[in-house]
């Protein structure tokens, strides 16, 4: 047993006798069935407070051969549950290899560079290496791969190799992208292709990093917040999990939910991929209520429900991506706040935290980061629990911009209130105070004008899937709001200048803009708008804008 090499079972058994222990040992089920495959590559992320120190423990008393740790795991869920009769024996692989545990950020807090703490590793993993097998020639040319491979060459010895926040070079060593990618180099040289690896698991916030649209380690599978796979009910605590918990300790269970609850994990496999009159079993392969276990044994313990996120978080972590508004995020932000979902694009992220193209890679990063739930099926984003919540609230709270932006979102949902009420007054007025935000420059725009207008329906891309210039065939509408839920009205907008309100109405008319909608008959509103931009100042109605409604059939 070394500081590295076999680190044994203590770390884990004192988790085993804790008071708060909740059982994830039949994850080391699936961890079994990838071993000495191509898919013995594994990369989990997950946000600070979701047991990822936990899991390497776990890993690292079941695998050692050091451990002797039969005893201990019999006590647990993974004995208990035989599954299909064809499975692999639980203890198939207990006890049988080498371990190497590498915790990043320690080897960081003696380092100066990436550089220097490269070489502090490899220097301290090859000494105990050596120490454990000095019967071994090892040549002149010494580094870590080399090493490990003199090894496997003579003694056939495979290693399970455990890095825990693999990725804390990228959130400390941001700018350097020069290390990060010798960083990247050094874990692909050592690890890829190597018969000496028998598993290698790394844990980390991050994904792996991609420079444009590849993987720097593509040989990792990679089981993260979006795409949790079959590793999904073991990100955190499960809802059945902190329900059992708080009727063995007779706790309030809604409590729990309402502030720790909220990230919705899916391991389910797509319905293309299913035989037609073939099924998959539920049991297994489903959604996930997930909790943060942080939180959990915090409010269990000390049997009060707060915030323990600013424990290891402050919420200036957040404000400052908040605070840069890239394109136009705080709106978002003040929509999430009151219960609302934003659409979000994934795919852009190229998983680190200084390279953002868009507003959709910062909230993608929040998600990794655990400040934002993802829903799968509908790609959208929204703040998970209350506990989160409250990290938001003191993100923004003491910023007077806010005040503004709030405003503007009770505007918005005045607004859409209006137009499913057919007030057109009250409509004119609304569209009219956003219009006048515009700059003089883009005012008298027709793009200023279907800016302002979409900008002033904010509330309802929570609600509606926002179509600008719908092609309807004979033409194109200015805008068209597609209801996500068919309780709601489907809208569709047609903006005039120089005209009026009914002209608008009657190009929707003439040119069979609602049959585009067939599916939403009876449950259409058409709206008209228009604005004179040849008025001069000194005109009563001057910038004043008209509106038409009216319910199609």
């Amino acid at each position: 047993m070394g500081i590295y090499f076999n680190p044994g079972k203590t770390a884990f058994e004192e988790a085993v006798n804790s008071e708060i222990f909740v059982d994830k040992t039949e994850m080391i089920r699936y961890l079994n069935s990838v071993i000495k495959t191509e898919q013995k590559y594994v990369c989990v992320s997950r946000p600070r407070r979701f047991g990822k120190s936990m899991a390497a423990k776990m890993l690292c008393a079941y695998y050692d051969r050091e451990a002797d740790s039969r005893s201990l795991f019999e006590k647990c869920k993974i004995s208990k549950s035989a599954g299909e009769e064809s499975a692999p024996e639980w203890d198939k692989y207990l006890g049988e290899f080498d371990v190497i545990r590498l915790v990043m950020t320690e080897f960081m807090q003696d380092s100066v560079s990436i550089d220097d703490m490269l070489d502090y590793l490899s220097e301290e993993v090859i000494s105990e290496l050596k120490e454990i097998y000095p019967g071994v020639r090892y040549g002149n040319r010494v580094n870590l791969r080399t090493v490990m491979n003199k090894i496997y060459g003579s003694k056939k010895t495979q290693f399970v190799i455990i890095i825990d926040e693999w990725d804390a070079i990228f959130r400390e060593y941001k700018e350097d992208k020069e290390g990060q990618k010798k960083y990247l180099d050094f874990l692909r040289d050592w690890l890829k292709d190597k018969e000496y690896i028998a598993l290698a698991y790394m844990t980390g916030i991050l994904p792996i990093k991609k420079y444009g649209k590849h993987s720097a380690l593509n040989m990792f599978t990679e089981y993260s917040m979006i795409q949790p796979r079959q590793l999904a009910p073991y990100v955190g605590f499960t809802s059945i999990e902190v329900e059992d918990k708080c009727k063995e300790k007779k706790l309030d269970y809604s409590g729990f939910k309402s502030w720790y609850d909220g990230y919705r994990l899916s391991n389910r496999a797509s319905d293309e991929m299913i035989l037609e009159g073939e099924s998959v079993d539920d049991t297994v392969y489903r959604e996930y209520d997930i909790y943060s276990p942080y939180s959990v044994v915090n409010a269990m313990l000390s049997k009060q429900f707060e915030n323990y996120w600013n424990q290891t978080e402050t919420y200036e972590a957040l404000q400052q991506y908040i605070d840069w508004n890239f394109e136009g995020l705080k709106e978002d932000v003040a929509v999430l706040m009151e219960g609302g979902k934003i659409p979000v694009d994934i795919t852009g992220y190229q998983n680190d935290m200084t390279t953002f193209h868009s507003k959709d890679d910062i909230l993608t990063m929040l998600i990794h980061l655990g400040y934002l739930g993802y829903e799968s099926d509908t790609k959208e984003v929204f703040i998970p629990n209350k506990e989160v919540l409250d990290v938001f609230k003191s993100s923004t709270k003491n910023n007077r911009d806010w005040t503004v932006t709030f405003r503007a979102l009770q505007n918005s949902r005045k607004l859409l209130e209006a137009t499913w009420n057919c007030d057109r007054k009250m409509v004119a007025e609304l569209l009219e105070a956003a219009h006048d935000k515009a700059g003089n420059r883009t005012y008298h725009s027709e793009a200023g004008l279907s800016y302002a207008v979409q900008l002033a329906y904010y509330a309802a891309q929570d609600l509606y899937t926002i179509i600008p210039e719908l092609d309807t065939g004979k033409g194109y509408a200015d805008l068209a709001y597609i209801p996500k839920d068919p309780k709601y009205p489907a809208m569709l907008i047609e903006l005039k200048y120089e005209k009026d309100a009914d002209t608008a109405i009657s190009q929707i008319h003439r040119q069979n803009y609602p049959e585009r909608l067939e599916l939403y008959k009876g449950n259409l509103i058409l709206v008209g708008i228009n604005y004179d931009r040849t008025l001069s100042n000194d005109s009563e109605e001057f910038k004043h804008h008209s509106c038409e409604i009216e319910k199609a059939v």
